[in-house]
């Protein structure tokens, strides 16, 4: 009743405001009065989980006990960098600072894996609040890292995962083959002029040349014979013979000369491809000749005449020149059919055009070893040491 005597004392009331109040403080005075129930505290060696559910619940709630962490889930998507999604990648999940005590019960070892769905998703239920760290891997892909901190009972979605393609150097050794090679050097055999305009494609200066294959003879034939140079010295050759009149039943006139422009060109085509061509593919043999450059002069000019009759097999050896002796017969052979009757006479001048042929190639050979290389610009470097 103190309470109550104090608060209202001070001031004067109506008559019924005073009747109002002291019957609600006669009402509420006894619980005032009443002296609490007291709780039994339990002995201090009585462990928490001896509690009712509800006392622990006041317990928790009241600070009494420590504050027990439930376990969360981590999941995320994997996708590319243009956003397609990536399945199959694996993901691994280290956890930071996390011991075996810290776990809750149920809750699976610190690091695990998982690998994404269909749809690029992936998860990891039951796992422990703290610091994480993904690691996502996948075939092509750079290894890609995510990290966070799973708070107690939450359910942590990972940003989207992008994963760069793998930017891997390899050193790839490349070995040409030896036909490849051979049309390397062949393209630079085609560049080489002599004083800029001279074919001189049948000379090579590199003396361990890969050899040609057939189809790159027939080539290098083909490319000789449709020279504008070829045209323009079996024009010179007819005009002279005509001047001379060689060969006279051609006659005199457009007709004459054109008569032995055609047969000069024929000769040409014909030693061309028999001697260069057809059997060099047949007897493997090399139709170039291969420039010494190294030693004497007198012994740089007899390899040069004895180039006349021997050369190079596909097989990188030396033998006798069947393919240039046979060619020069063969195209010898060939003229009788074409030049005049009365200048015609059977083997004689098959073997007059075959030693003709054969003589031209040895002079053309000493020209190669000692003129033609310095006035051929694009003549690669030669290498002395090598004969």
């Amino acid at each position: 009743m103190s309470f109550a005597r104090n608060l209202f004392m001070p001031v004067r009331f109506k008559s019924g405001l005073i009747v109002l109040a002291l019957v609600t403080v006669g009402c509420t005075s006894p619980c005032l009065g009443q002296t609490p129930q007291q709780t039994p505290v339990p002995p201090p060696e009585q462990h928490s989980s001896e509690l009712s559910s509800e006392q622990q619940g006041s317990a928790s709630a009241s600070g009494q006990l420590p504050d027990r962490q439930l376990p969360g889930s981590i999941s995320g998507t994997v996708v590319d960098e243009s956003g397609a999604v990536v399945a199959g990648a694996r993901v691994r999940l280290a956890r930071e600072g996390q011991s075996t005590e810290d776990q809750s019960p149920g809750d699976q070892s610190p690091s695990q894996e998982a690998l994404s769905g269909d749809n690029g998703q992936f998860s990891f239920a039951n796992i422990a609040p703290g610091p994480f760290q993904l690691t996502v891997t996948s075939a092509g892909f750079a290894t890609q890292a995510s990290s966070g901190i799973l708070h107690s009972g939450e359910n942590f979605i990972v940003t989207k995962i992008a994963l760069a393609v793998a930017t891997a150097v390899t050193d790839v050794e490349v070995q040409l083959t030896q036909t490849e090679v051979a049309e390397e050097q062949v393209k630079v055999e085609e560049k080489q002029r002599v004083l800029g305009a001279i074919p001189n494609f049948y000379v090579s200066y590199v003396p361990d040349a890969a050899p040609l294959t057939s189809k790159q003879k027939f080539k290098l034939a083909w490319k000789t014979v449709v020279d504008p140079f070829t045209f323009v010295v079996v024009g010179g050759a007819a005009g002279i013979e005509q001047a001379q009149n060689h060969f006279s039943g051609y006659g005199q006139g457009a007709q004459g000369y054109g008569k032995r422009y055609g047969a000069g060109y024929a000769d040409t085509v014909a030693g061309t491809f028999i001697g260069a061509a057809i059997l060099p593919s047949l007897l493997k043999q090399d139709p170039r000749y291969f420039y010494k450059g190294s030693g004497s002069k007198p012994s740089r000019f007899l390899y040069a005449i004895a180039n006349s009759f021997i050369c190079k097999g596909d097989n990188g050896r030396w033998q006798t020149n069947y393919s240039n002796i046979l060619g020069s017969l063969a195209a010898g052979g060939i003229s009788n059919l074409y030049y005049p009757a009365q200048d015609r006479n059977g083997a004689g001048l098959t073997f007059e055009n075959g030693a003709i042929g054969i003589g031209v190639t040895a002079v053309d050979n000493l020209l190669q070893e000692f003129l033609i290389r310095k006035l051929t610009p694009k003549a690669p470097k030669h290498d002395p040491a090598k004969p």
